[in-house]
């Protein structure tokens, strides 16, 4: 495959730099496919794996939120959260995710605290399965 010049930015600082041959993201109307030669194009980003294929080699990381964009063949993923399948700690979201639970569970919670337990575990829920594909 054709190599193309890939940046990931967070708000914790660069994510990566470099070549990738391919970038499978979720955006919030669904899963888009990069390769080399694609279209300019911005989309924002849902909540879901990110699949990024470097020197041939398969890549996986939770990818929630923000921006992807595609101009003149450079791409740029501006998630709000990025974690490489290998840096996620399983325990913690799983944790996150039994906290999730209970509060979902609790018939006193308030609609802002079902809101918040909602997000909290969709996002428990990537992570997890990300961490399982290290």
């Amino acid at each position: 495959m054709t190599p193309f010049d890939l940046k990931i930015v967070t708000p914790d600082g660069l994510a990566f730099e470099g070549q990738a041959e391919e970038l499978i993201v979720r955006t919030t109307s669904g899963d888009i496919g990069v390769l080399a030669g694609h279209l300019n194009c911005v989309a924002p980003l849902g909540m879901g794996r990110a699949t990024i294929v470097i020197d041939g080699q398969k890549r996986y990381a939770a990818c929630i939120g923000g921006m992807l964009s595609v101009v003149n063949g450079a791409v740029t993923l501006v998630p709000t959260t990025f974690e490489w399948a290998d840096q996620i700690d399983a325990q913690r979201a799983e944790a996150s995710y039994q906290r999730a639970q209970t509060i979902l569970q609790d018939k006193n919670s308030t609609d802002t605290d079902i809101k918040l337990a909602e997000a909290r575990l969709r996002r428990a829920l990537v992570r997890k399965n990300v961490a399982s594909m290290k």
